[in-house]
């Protein structure tokens, strides 16, 4: 039987480690010790205080409010209303067309601010608007004798247009006109409070009334107005061409005279 060469026979044997090797080797349970106390000489660090979260800043007080301007047309005296009125118009209104067709001025209203009697026309003629008063011309003064003839006094009733610029040759007012000019008549009349009020012609009283009715059917009847009685007569600038009609005037302003107590 053959024999096994004797190198096949003896234990293997491990291969010699490196120099290098080796020294790493040794130097590992140094270096796992100095690690382990530089750990233990380093003491914990206390953790960082923990601050509170910023609560948002509470918002200022809202400032003050001014205090409201005072209620000028409704609260004070109608005297202070109707001059405030007057202001709020302006001595140059431009609300309509009528400023650029010839007018002179506005013709705000005359007469009593505290009057148990207002007089409604429909606007200016050439005489007011040069004068910047309401019925001054010739219908102006018959209407100042047919005052007179129920015992009053011009300045002890109040007097006013439907309009207050005076439209070009005397025509009548139209629909926009009279729609931005009409609520300052509805004021005076609430800040003036009349007992009554008289519609001189056809188109005070048609503008008042929101009626289309003619002047010969609604003269001398009586009708509720807000908080007066409101009753409708011809103008005096047709009396002046039709003098007969001034007897149905006076039974009218007689009706008037009886309604304020004055017979």
């Amino acid at each position: 039987m053959r024999q096994e060469p004797e190198w096949r026979r003896r234990p293997l044997m491990r291969a010699p480690q490196s120099l290098a090797t080796a020294r790493a080797q040794a130097s590992e349970p140094a270096r796992g010790s100095e690690l382990a106390q530089a750990s233990e000489s380093v003491e914990p660090s206390e953790p960082a205080e923990r601050t509170a979260p910023l609560e948002p800043e509470p918002p200022a007080p809202p400032a003050p409010l001014a205090p409201p301007e005072p209620l000028i047309p409704l609260l004070s005296s109608p005297s202070a209303a109707l001059a405030a009125l007057k202001t709020e118009i302006g001595p140059a209104c431009t609300r309509c067309k009528l400023h650029a067709l010839g007018r002179t001025q506005v013709v705000f209203g005359v007469g009593n601010p505290q009057a148990d009697l207002m007089f409604v026309g429909e606007g200016p003629g050439a005489d007011e608007d040069i004068q910047g008063e309401p019925f001054v011309g010739r219908a102006g003064q018959l209407l100042t004798k047919i005052i007179e003839a129920i015992g009053l006094r011009r300045e002890d009733v109040y007097i006013a247009n439907v309009i207050k610029c005076r439209p070009p040759g005397n025509r009548n007012p139209e629909p926009d006109e009279v729609a931005q000019c009409e609520p300052f008549l509805f004021r005076q009349v609430d800040m003036v409070k009349p007992k009554v009020i008289v519609a001189l012609g056809k188109f005070a009283a048609q503008c008042l009334l929101r009626s289309t009715e003619p002047i010969t059917r609604i003269r001398g009847k009586e009708f509720k107005y807000r908080e007066s009685i409101l009753m409708p007569t011809y103008h005096p600038a047709y009396l002046l061409r039709n003098p007969s009609a001034k007897r149905d005037v006076w039974e009218d302003m007689k009706r008037v005279r009886a309604i304020l107590g004055r017979e």
